[in-house]
C-alpha cells in the first residue's frame, strides 16, 4: 500500500487533441485517472482537466503508474457514444511495456480474472469465476534481460496488461504489485504506457488516431521517437 500520494506535477497535463465534444490527454505516470476515495487522494487528471474544461466525463481509465493516451468527454451525448464504444469494443488501443525475460515472439494470453480485496484493489486469474480477458502481444525490440512488447487488449479489465504478463511469467518493469521485488526495483515507474487509440468521432464518425509519445527511453520502439 502506497503511505502517501504525490502525483507529479511536472509535466501537469499534456493535451493531445480538443475539439467541442472530447479532450484527450496524456496523462502522466503516478496521477490518478479520476479522484480516489481516500483523504489526500484527490488530485487527478479528470480534476486537473476541470479546471479550464466544464462540464467534464470520464469514459474510461488508466491506472495511476500507468503514462499515456486518456480520453474524456465535454457532452453528455459524446460521453454515452464513447462509453458505448469502449462497450462494444471498437476502440482500438495499443500500449507498450518493458518486460522481464524473453518472451516468444507473439502471443494471445487469455487468462480470465478477477478482483481481490486491498488497497488497492487487485486482480488475479481465476480459471473458474473469473471474467474473460484476452491480450494480444508483439516484440517489438529485446535487451539482455528485457524485452519491449506492443500489448493491443482486446478486454478492458482492471489491471489486465499487468496481470496477464506477470502470469506467463513476464512481469512489467518496475510493477510495484504484480512484479516479484528485483523486476518492481528495476525501474522508477511503471514500464507501461496507453500509446496509442483509435476511435469513432462521436460527432462527425469520423475515425480519430491518437497517440502520445513514449515518455522514457525504455519504452521508444525502434525507429520512433520519444515525447516528454
Amino acid at each position: 500500500m502506497i503511505d502517501r500520494y504525490q502525483p507529479p506535477t511536472v509535466p501537469w497535463l499534456t493535451v493531445l487533441h480538443h475539439d467541442r465534444d472530447l479532450l484527450v490527454v496524456d496523462k502522466p505516470s503516478g496521477l490518478l485517472s479520476v479522484p480516489g476515495r481516500q483523504d489526500g487522494w484527490q488530485d487527478s487528471a479528470l480534476l486537473r482537466a476541470r479546471r479550464d474544461h466544464t462540464p467534464i466525463y470520464d469514459v474510461h481509465r488508466l491506472d495511476m503508474d500507468t503514462s499515456g493516451v486518456l480520453v474524456m468527454a465535454l457532452r453528455r451525448k459524446a460521453e454515452a457514444a464513447l462509453k458505448g464504444q469502449f462497450e462494444a469494443r471498437t476502440i482500438a488501443k495499443s500500449y507498450l511495456a518493458r518486460v522481464h525475460g524473453q518472451p516468444p515472439d507473439s502471443g494471445l494470453i487469455e487468462l480470465p480474472l478477477s478482483r481481490i480485496g486491498g488497497l488497492p484493489p487487485r486482480n488475479e486469474v481465476d480459471m473458474v469465476a473469473g471474467k474473460p480477458a484476452i491480450t494480444h502481444y508483439r516484440v517489438l525490440a529485446r535487451g539482455p534481460r528485457a524485452a519491449l512488447l506492443l500489448l493491443e487488449p482486446r478486454t478492458g479489465r482492471s489491471h489486465q496488461l499487468r496481470v496477464h504478463l506477470a502470469a506467463i511469467g513476464h512481469p512489467i518493469l518496475g510493477d510495484p504489485l504484480y512484479a516479484p521485488a528485483p523486476v518492481a526495483a528495476a525501474s522508477p515507474r511503471l514500464l507501461l504506457h496507453a500509446w496509442r487509440l483509435a476511435l469513432d468521432h462521436p460527432f462527425s464518425g469520423q475515425r480519430l488516431h491518437l497517440e502520445a509519445p513514449p515518455p522514457v527511453p525504455d519504452l521508444i520502439p525502434p525507429g520512433e521517437s520519444g515525447g516528454r
